[in-house]
């Protein structure tokens, strides 16, 4: 493998001219924001879900997020070495077909089962869109305007989390199934814009398959972690059935790395996470995500359940946050400049831990948004807006020039399996708590894990900041 290093990330960009690259551009930011919104979207719904198929469990439902999270969790890094193999723009409009078909199935289930297994076709698609999303981005953006193209990119996923909890309210009021729907003909208009304008750049024909085993046990050791945490409660964190699934988690994990160490086409490169700035922007993804998860799930969570707002109202009510996220996003250029990425993450991680602490010690069961839930809102989506994006470009910033899908899919799935947890964790400390007091005691458990996976993410951050100090004065 290539010295890894610090240096350009993707090739010169192909010869298009300006309106070209504008709709290549508008395209790849269209999928990547459909398949960032379902995930915002489907957290508004879940309520509206559980109603409908009766008798189901948040417990159950969870999966309708973690199986999505865990699949393209795991196929991200496949599907990026393929799009390095065989070209982006082939992996990246199969992936965008792939996404809308299952969107459709989606929409047509008529059991929990039937929706579970669609929604891991969905991540198949999704796995195949994120990579190669950012790869054809960059080869369609000249070198000195990279930067801005990675922090655009990185604050799609902030629009789609301000305008998800509204949109996601509005198709919830008419039906849950229209969330999926929705999907379909942007899907079909992207791909057909997309097989015109997308640059064509070419792969590498030669070469090992990705590690498809590695990707399996990968898959199995998440899904038995989450499996273990979501049933914690109901089984007993002291059951055999818990203690297997974590014994079985830490052991396929074992497996993972070591057929990573070894395979000529591994699922992680293990020699990327040996570059200190990659390595700590994705620990603390990994970690922040986590916390977002948590916080993003426990504010619907309670908005519906607890104070019983509709969906729209719910979405109405979450969206200041979210909407933070793409002006502070794409305005903090000057104080990475000024503080540095790392330094600027950390204050991001404790801006959105100071968010979850108001809740945590502010809010109570009967309705106030204003003076309660709103604060910790608007911390939140500033914590969320400053760190983020700054991770992600400080990931992509420490990749070597031939594996920037391969490295880019790292750092989504970092992110995706913090998410995993994130939501098992939730979703177990919250429980299945009777009377206002159990209510308030379960949801501060989670807002504390959530706290807790922030000052985490700082510490990473801060790690960050002095790896790039490093590599500075080099």
């Amino acid at each position: 493998m290539e010295r890894v290093g610090i240096s350009n990330p993707v090739t010169e960009p192909t010869g298009q001219d300006r309106p070209h690259r504008r709709a290549a551009f508008l395209v790849v930011a269209t999928a990547v924001f459909v398949s960032n919104l379902d995930l915002f979207i489907v957290n508004v719904a879940l309520p509206a879900m559980q109603q409908h198929f009766h008798g189901s469990s948040l417990s159950t439902l969870s999966w309708v997020l973690n199986g999505y999270a865990i699949v393209f969790a795991a196929l991200l890094v496949p599907a990026g070495r393929l799009a390095d193999r065989i070209g982006h723009r082939r992996v990246f409009l199969a992936g965008l077909a792939v996404f809308t078909a299952a969107s459709a199935l989606c929409a047509l289930a008529p059991v929990v089962g039937w929706l579970d297994a669609a929604r891991v076709l969905q991540a198949a698609g999704a796995a195949a869109l994120m990579p190669t999303s950012l790869a054809l981005l960059l080869n369609a953006t000249p070198p000195a305007e990279r930067p801005g193209a990675i922090r655009a990119w990185a604050s799609i996923g902030g629009i789609a989390a301000g305008l998800g909890p509204v949109l996601g309210g509005l198709l919830v009021e008419a039906d849950w199934r229209w969330v999926f729907i929705v999907n379909v003909p942007i899907g079909i208009a992207a791909i057909v814009v997309g097989a015109r304008v997308l640059p064509k750049v070419r792969g590498k024909e030669d070469g090992p398959l990705p590690d498809l085993l590695g990707a399996g046990l990968l898959t199995v050791a998440i899904a038995a972690l989450a499996l273990s945490l979501v049933k914690g409660d109901d089984w007993g964190w002291g059951s055999p059935q818990v203690l297997g699934g974590l014994l079985a988690a830490a052991v396929l994990t074992g497996w993972f790395l070591r057929r990573s160490a070894r395979h000529p086409a591994p699922i992680v490169e293990l020699p990327l996470l040996r570059v200190p700035s990659f390595a700590a922007a994705n620990t603390a993804a990994l970690l922040f995500t986590l916390a977002f998860a948590g916080m993003l799930l426990t504010s619907v969570l309670w908005c519906q359940q607890v104070w019983e707002y509709s969906a729209l109202r719910t979405g109405l009510a979450i969206a200041p946050g979210p909407l933070l996220v793409p002006p502070v996003a794409l305005g903090s250029a000057a104080l990475v400049r000024r503080l540095g990425p790392g330094r600027l993450a950390a204050l991001g991680t404790l801006l959105f831990a100071a968010g979850i602490g108001w809740w945590a010690v502010a809010i109570g069961v009967q309705p106030g948004y204003a003076a309660e839930l709103l604060p910790g809102l608007l911390l939140t989506g500033l914590g969320v807006g400053l760190t983020l994006p700054t991770l992600v470009g400080s990931a992509a910033a420490a990749l070597p020039p031939t594996r920037f899908a391969t490295g880019s899919a790292i750092t989504t799935m970092a992110r995706q399996i913090g998410a995993v947890v994130g939501v098992a964790l939730t979703v177990s400390l919250i429980g299945t708590p009777h009377g206002p007091q159990a209510v308030l005691d379960g949801f501060r458990r989670g807002w504390a894990a959530v706290i807790a996976a922030s000052l985490l993410a700082c510490a990473a951050a801060l790690v960050l900041a002095a790896a790039q100090r490093r590599a500075a004065a080099k």
